[in-house]
């Protein structure tokens, strides 16, 4: 694995307190954004599981606040090879803070919808399941697509059908990727744009306490 982004463990926002044995829900904030932002939805979250909101390795350029976990500008633009790069730097972080968790589900929201779907190609195995909110599957092969088409990973794809964010060939490929690599559970909303509604955080909070519930994942 490359070794050039690293995650900044002392940003990461967990809850609760006391979270020794809880299953762990890891959330991935989107480009702009940092680890505030989707630890704000610990509401809509299922009790029991612990949290843990990690901030991206890199930050835009000016005059852009925030973090991302990898470009969108310019001609490296939406790299796979960059796209899997933070997805490994977010594997090093779980190996060096979530070894102790009995399971790990990801949550991100559009780059970090993407870096979580990456991570589960990557290392289907660790994961119980992944929700990806306004984002995409990365083209491209990599060496353990053919083992995840036969596990079928489970996630939870939400977009809305405002959202002009993501590129339409990106939503026509991950349209086609998803079915045939994972337990798909798909939702499109009405009129929702890049962002997240109450209707999808409810369809997530199902989707999630289904993952903490079953003993297998």
């Amino acid at each position: 694995m490359s070794d050039s982004l690293m995650i900044d463990a002392d940003a990461t926002r967990w809850a609760p307190a006391d979270r020794a044995g809880l299953p762990l829900l890891v959330l991935l904030h989107g480009y702009g954004s940092d680890e505030n932002d989707l630890f704000a939805l610990r509401p809509f979250l299922p009790e029991g599981i612990a949290v843990a909101s990690v901030a991206a390795p890199l930050t835009p350029p000016f005059p852009m606040s925030g973090r991302s976990w990898y470009p969108i500008e310019g001609l490296e633009g939406r790299s796979p090879a960059a796209t899997t790069s933070a997805a490994e730097a977010l594997l090093r972080w779980l190996d060096d803070h979530a070894a102790a968790a009995p399971k790990i589900a990801l949550l991100g929201f559009s780059q970090g919808a993407a870096v979580s779907l990456q991570a589960m190609r990557l290392d289907a195995g660790r994961f119980g399941a992944i929700v990806a909110l306004s984002g995409y599957a990365t083209p491209g092969d990599l060496p353990g697509d053919e083992e995840i088409r036969t596990t079928r990973p489970r996630v939870f794809w939400g977009r809305g059908t405002h959202d002009d964010v993501i590129p339409q060939p990106l939503i026509d490929h991950t349209s086609q990727w998803l079915p045939d690599h994972a337990e798909l559970t798909g939702r499109v909303y009405p009129g929702l744009t890049h962002s997240v509604s109450e209707e999808e955080l409810a369809d997530v909070r199902v989707f999630l306490e289904k993952w903490r519930d079953d003993s297998a994942s």
